[in-house]
């Protein structure tokens, strides 16, 4: 019998999705399981008897045991990585493929299939060292800050934070300015003026944008999703769509590459969902390393 430890957002999900609801779950399927809160300290030990982990969150809580997992040394104990999307966005599950139904995605992992997943290396960003999702600058992460600075009631359901992003967004494109990033993508120069410019491992980033649809986090190469001026109209259309319930993708301009140089003449940038604080016209260094976690996914 396989030994889980399962690492859980506590402020994810709904009572549905609560601790003991959990683990009668997973080991209805089989599984012995351990529990962890990611709000509680010490959270991270990993027992050296532990098969695999589970992850129960939203996109940062992805983020957060991934990072504890690529700070352990070559000679540790690798694990896969199972994961239960309870957060707002789950935008690595929708990349991944891996569907809402939390009992059906459970009951597949004793047929499943490991599955290499590359991460993006961050060479100049002193806050933060590698990302899942997307690196980048301009609209989105001027979003995440809007957002923090917003009146939010603590019950509101993932469609509900979606929807007013997607507002708050709409609202924002209107009158941002665009700033000049010079960029290097495998030596080639496309350097312009952008309203954004998203460096994506996920096909899809923040309020479930779908900016790069041919992204695929286990192909060792990153997507650069571009928005320049000309497009300011067409995006704001696709998201008056997307609150609308289209789910088409946007088709912005989409450069792909292993080893990117960026410098971006604006102060709005992010790892993840993360703000950081960047100094004008800083040199950041993106490189892909290829298949360095590996994810449980349902066999086909």
């Amino acid at each position: 019998m396989a030994l889980a430890k399962l690492f859980h957002n506590p402020g994810a999900g709904d009572e549905e999705h609560d601790r003991k609801k959990l683990i009668a779950l997973i080991e209805s399927q089989g599984f012995e399981c351990r529990y962890s809160s990611t709000k509680k300290k010490g959270w991270e030990k990993i027992e050296p008897d532990i098969d695999f982990l589970i992850v129960a969150g939203g996109d940062g809580t992805v983020r957060k045991v991934a990072a504890q997992y690529l700070s352990r040394t070559l000679v540790d104990k690798k694990y896969p990585l199972a994961l239960l999307p309870l957060g707002t966005a789950n935008n690595i599950a929708k990349t991944l493929e891996l569907g809402t139904d939390i009992e059906k995605l459970i009951a597949s992992w004793s047929q499943g299939t490991f599955r290499k997943i590359d991460v993006g290396l961050l060479d100049g960003v002193d806050e933060q060292k590698f990302f899942l999702e997307s690196f980048g600058y301009g609209l989105f992460p001027r979003l995440m800050k809007t957002l923090r600075k917003m009146e939010r009631k603590e019950d509101m359901l993932p469609e509900e934070k979606i929807k007013m992003a997607l507002l708050t967004l709409h609202d924002l494109i209107l009158t941002y300015k665009p700033k000049k990033c010079r960029m290097k993508v495998d030596g080639t120069d496309h350097s312009g003026d952008y309203l954004l410019v998203e460096v994506m491992n996920t096909r899809l980033m923040g309020p479930n944008l779908h900016l790069a649809p041919q992204a695929d986090p286990s192909d060792g190469i990153l997507n650069i999703a571009l928005l320049p001026e000309s497009q300011r109209d067409a995006f704001a259309s696709y998201l008056v769509g997307r609150l609308n319930g289209k789910t088409d993708p946007f088709p912005c301009e989409v450069v792909t590459g292993k080893s990117i140089c960026l410098e971006w003449e604006g102060a709005d940038a992010h790892v993840d969902d993360e703000v950081i604080k960047l100094e004008k016209a800083t040199k950041v260094g993106i490189k892909i390393q290829e298949g360095v976690l590996d994810f449980l996914v349902p066999g086909h």
